[in-house]
């Protein structure tokens, strides 16, 4: 079996582990593999990578297109990215790396892509982001689709300042504006690509990007959080979107220095489904997945950090910034919710750690489902009913 960080002599996998986490000291997740479609962790064959049925006109599907943490790529989980589909219409929420591709694979359609929620700007979810408008929204694909008009596109806006660094001499990237909100960097993404799109709209007259993105940044409630004070004070959700088939809410939640970062929750006719995003354990993750069908929550494994010598200063990151895999059960059972799928799972490799030891570990106090996310897997939802995976 191959291991997922390739080793040179006089190296192994512990020094490897220490080296990547002194380099990640800044970063939010140190470097966790995937774990493919099937347990072993094979590369998938060319017969698995035909694209899947659609989903149903009716009803509410769950599909986690990526399930792996980041910011370092993956070999074998895509990073962190699902989508919502309800009555037929798709909710993107957060677009790792190769969103796009498995939004495809998915079965799912670019004219039927109703809606984008970012819960942070952290680069492992918003990599493939600009995709869905840079590629989506070009010429037809050979299937014959494209977005159909403008998408909402909800998110994080400026921070409006940064913390003070813990690594000494850190450099500031664009000391101009190094806090752009989604608004920004989109406009900033635009211009950086205006050279394809002009060729694009002069030579073949598809449509203007810009007439594409219906950006939304949201707006906070009065509750006392900053970027340089606290993140996440207890707060009551609020609505972020409404529509004829979702109503979508959201909290501000913990994940170190980064602000804002969300949860968001939809509320359909056939169930409910929460979202935590990068969190540490919340009571506002509780409060606003309380009663909810389904919880998508990330997890994250010290002990196996612990035992590879990784610092302490990245130990005490992780605890505080994202939710062991021990503790999320309590969380769930706490909300009520029916089910737990386990998502951004950090190490996210088999080898280093089991879907079965995930699981065992995701039930302690949880009375209900615990479901361990894999790439393109689908989850039917009910509304008092446990999720039920779907081919």
């Amino acid at each position: 079996m191959c291991d997922c960080h390739p080793t040179t002599p006089g190296t192994n996998r512990r020094n490897i582990l220490k080296a990547s986490a002194i380099a990640a000291l800044a970063a939010p997740v140190l470097a966790a593999c995937g774990s493919s479609n099937d347990s072993a962790g094979a590369s998938p064959t060319p017969t698995e990578l035909t694209a899947a049925a659609p989903p149903p006109t009716r009803g509410l599907r769950l599909t986690l297109l990526g399930t792996g943490g980041g910011p370092p790529p993956d070999y074998v989980r895509a990073g962190i990215s699902s989508a919502l589909s309800v009555d037929g219409k798709n909710y993107v929420i957060d677009a790792g790396r190769s969103a796009v591709t498995q939004y495809l694979r998915a079965g799912l359609e670019f004219k039927s892509l109703t809606g984008m929620f970012v819960t942070h700007l952290h680069a492992d979810h918003i990599a493939d982001y600009y995709n869905f408008f840079l590629l989506g929204g070009n010429v037809t694909n050979d299937s014959g689709d494209t977005l159909a008009g403008p998408v909402g596109v909800y998110g994080p806006g400026p921070a409006g300042g940064l913390p003070a660094p813990k690594v000494a001499g850190s450099p500031t990237v664009a000391s101009a504006d190094p806090t752009p909100g989604m608004a920004r960097m989109t406009q900033d993404l635009t211009a950086a690509y205006a050279y394809s799109h002009n060729i694009f709209i002069r030579e073949t007259g598809v449509r203007d990007v810009n007439t594409l993105i219906d950006m939304n940044e949201i707006v906070l409630p009065n509750v006392g959080a900053s970027a340089t004070g606290t993140t996440a004070p207890p707060m009551r959700p609020f609505t972020v979107m409404e529509d004829d088939r979702v109503r979508v809410s959201a909290v501000l939640v913990p994940h170190g220095p980064v602000f804002p970062s969300f949860a968001y929750r939809f509320d359909t006719d056939h169930g409910s489904v929460v979202f935590s995003g990068d969190t540490g354990p919340s009571e506002n993750v509780s409060t606003l997945a309380r009663g909810a069908d389904v919880l998508v929550h990330e997890v994250i494994n010290l002990p196996f950090y612990e035992s590879q010598g990784v610092p302490a200063p990245l130990l005490e990151h992780f605890a505080v910034a994202h939710t062991p895999d021990d503790k999320v059960g309590g969380i769930a059972q706490q909300a009520g919710v029916r089910s737990l799928v386990l998502s951004h799972l950090v190490p996210s490799n088999p080898k280093w750690m089991s879907d079965e030891q995930y699981k065992k570990n995701a039930q302690q106090g949880f009375d209900g489902t615990v479901v361990v996310g894999r790439d393109l897997m689908k989850l039917d939802v009910t509304s008092g009913a446990a999720v039920s995976q779907t081919s």
